[in-house]
Parts: C-alpha cells; structure tokens; sequence
C-alpha cells in the first residue's frame, strides 16, 4: 500500500517551505540571514527526498505495470523528474554553496527571478503529483484489490 500520507505531508511541508522562502527573500536583506538559508536548505533537502521516494516507491511500481499507458505515465514522471533535478542542480551551483550551507546571490534580480522560477517548477510538480500520478496509483490498488 503506497504511504500517501507521507507523500501529502512531505509536499505539505515543501508547500509552506516554499512559501516562507519566497516570503523572506523579497528582502534582500533577509536572504544572507541563517533564519533564510536554514529554509532554503530544509526545502533543498524535502525536495530531492520526495522526489526519490515518488521515483522509487510510485514510478518503481508502475513502470513494471502491464499496462502501456500506466507505463508511459511514469515514463513521463521520471523524465520529468530528471529534467527537475538537472535543472534544481544547476539552480544550486549557481546560487548557494551546500557545504557552508550559504546562499551566494550576485546579482539579487536575477536570484529572486531563478528562485521563483525553480520553486513554481516544484510546486507545478506536486500539483501533476496530486492530480495525476497519486489518483492512478489508487486506482490501480483498488483493481488490485478487487481482483483478489
């Protein structure tokens, strides 16, 4: 049986991380805070998290499904998931250093444009999650179910 509590708390919890991140950093003051940078890498962290366990445990599963259109479906979400962490990867050699845990914005517009950017990436992400991915993996479970 697939944790989607878990899932709906891990992307309750990148939702309101997101928010709070993007809240402080339209201070360019607040973004070289600790208080910031704690937000930035607990969401950094939350996102690769859920991204692997949406990967492994959801896309893992149906991948094997014999089902065409249930395998194209998660086809899709791990190409999209490769093409998210590309992209969230060369978002944070940009514009942190991970090991000193520590934001570097040179040109603060464009921070905030990228940031935007790369958090509605995420966001956008959660919400195909919900509409799309979570619904066929109940579905399926039921006819699993039902079957036995």
């Amino acid at each position: 049986m697939t944790a989607f509590s878990q899932l709906h708390a891990q992307n309750h919890k990148i939702t309101e991380l997101s928010n709070v991140f993007l809240y402080l950093i339209q201070s360019r003051e607040m973004c070289d805070t600790e208080t910031a940078c704690d937000v930035f890498f607990e969401y950094t962290a939350k996102v690769r998290e859920h991204i692997e366990l949406v990967d492994r445990e959801l896309c893992g599963r149906l991948i094997s499904y014999p089902d065409q259109s249930v395998k194209n479906t998660a086809n899709r979400f791990l190409s999209g998931s490769t093409e998210i962490k590309r992209i969230f990867n060369k978002y944070l050699k940009d514009w942190c250093s991970e090991p000193h845990r520590r934001l570097q914005i040179r040109d603060y517009g464009e921070f905030l444009n990228e940031t935007e950017q790369m958090f509605r990436l995420v966001l956008d992400r959660i919400q195909r999650e919900t509409e799309h991915l979570y619904p066929l993996i109940r579905k399926l479970e039921e006819k699993d179910k039902a079957a036995a």
